[in-house]
């Protein structure tokens, strides 16, 4: 079977086994340490009727993002048949590399057999021509990037990050207890719903530490990362040595992710990867208000107006009439404070140490998110700013589709890394 041919097969969302055929090494487990969710996104119920392969069902209605080192486009549509709003990631595989084709493959077979609220559903895969298109729910609030570009620029209240990186944290103690590490933990692979669900995306980074049958404890697997993830990535996976890296190096990705909510900005974002490597051996761990390890030059945070950082546009997001952000004027982050939980939460994801990194299961006990066993699910929604279901000024939707003509923008264009 060839490449191609594993991309043609439709996907559909795998359910749970009944206790009986479960195994410890079984996929579809739920870990037993992490705390029960009481529900699945409202769009499982819409997926039953998203399972058309046919493109004619799809219309375009806006460009929302793009991704995967700019191979990806990613659209805002609706599913004809059913009205439902779903996104759509478009690749045009004849441009991939076989490096990226393998990275492609890898992550629409491991994520057929995900089944975790807090990680991004794939509803339907299919080819038209040499392009690949994956049908997902729509994120009415689109990343966790997004949010901070258009409407936190300073960066977030504690309270939302809590609420934030929980979600990310359930879904990545998921992945890591069915062996496999994401390897590309940011803001911008943080999702999250109109109805306040957080989920995982980025699932093309995903690598699995399960072969043959065996699980190893290292890997030493080091793909040719794009450079605008590398401010993310844990010292141990950028120094590419004998040691190798294994899950921990997603706990130090989950630390720069809480710096980056907690400011606005990315940590080492300008700095050369040498630099940056040399920076994060030295220690000691960073904390959040660290501002030697923000970008010195141009630091103030641009709103984002076309949307294409997160992959979901502003006109799409969010009704515009009382939330409105002026971010000519960007505080330091030494302006804001924050909880000492927080500061440890931190501190110990940020270890030189991938052994003194706690787990993801550790992680989700850990003081700063103790509070987030007595708030509801829907908390989140009283924080951000009111979700729209409609886009309110997209172009005219394309049906049917046709191949584009003109070349994708350049990276540096784009923040979202699907």
């Amino acid at each position: 079977m060839s490449l191609l041919d594993c991309f043609c097969t439709s996907r559909t969302q795998v359910e749970s086994l009944r206790s009986e055929k479960q195994s410890g090494s079984s996929i579809h487990q739920y870990p037993v340490d992490e705390p029960p969710l009481c529900r699945f996104p409202p769009s499982a119920r819409a997926s039953e009727g998203i399972r058309s392969t046919h493109v004619s069902h799809y219309e375009l209605q806006v460009e929302i993002g793009r991704g995967f080192d700019n191979l990806t486009s990613v659209h805002l549509a609706r599913h004809t048949p059913t009205g439902t709003l779903v996104t759509i990631k478009i690749t045009n595989l004849e441009n991939c590399t076989e490096e990226r084709l393998k990275a492609l493959q890898k992550g629409l077979i491991l994520s057929h057999f995900f089944r975790h609220p807090n990680i991004t559903t794939y509803w339907t895969v299919f080819t038209v021509g040499s392009w690949l298109w994956v049908i997902s729910p729509f994120m009415a609030y689109g990343s966790a990037r997004h949010l901070l570009k258009t409407y936190f620029p300073e960066g977030m209240s504690e309270t939302l990050i809590r609420n934030i990186l929980f979600g990310a944290v359930r879904g990545l103690n998921y992945l890591h207890q069915n062996g496999c590490i994401h390897r590309s933990i940011k803001a911008s692979h943080i999702l999250i719903s109109g109805d306040g669900l957080v989920t995982l995306s980025g699932l093309s980074h995903l690598h699995s530490l399960i072969k043959h049958g065996q699980r190893h404890r290292a890997v030493f697997d080091f793909p040719q990362f794009s450079t605008s993830v590398q401010p993310w990535l844990s010292p141990e996976l950028l120094r590419q040595d004998l040691h190798g890296y294994n899950v921990k190096s997603d706990i130090y990705s989950v630390g720069i992710t809480a710096c980056e909510l907690a400011s606005g900005q990315v940590p080492f974002q300008d700095m050369h990867r040498t630099q940056m490597l040399l920076q994060k051996l030295k220690g000691p761990p960073y904390s959040p208000l660290d501002v030697s390890i923000f970008p010195q030059s141009d630091s103030r945070m641009r709103s984002s107006r076309s949307g294409v950082d997160s992959g979901i546009g502003e006109s799409v997001l969010v009704s515009s009439g009382t939330h409105t952000v002026n971010s000519d004027r960007l505080h330091t982050p030494a302006s804001k404070t924050f909880s000492p939980a927080f500061f440890s939460l931190v501190q110990l994801c940020l270890q030189q140490d991938p052994e003194k990194r706690p787990s993801a299961s550790s992680l989700l006990s850990h003081v700063f998110f103790k509070q987030m066993k007595e708030e509801s699910q829907d908390s989140i929604l009283s924080l951000l700013p009111p979700a729209s279901a409609k886009p309110s000024a997209a172009p005219p939707p394309v049906s049917p589709w046709t191949e584009p003509e003109c070349a994708f923008p350049d990276e540096k264009d784009s923040d979202w890394e699907f």
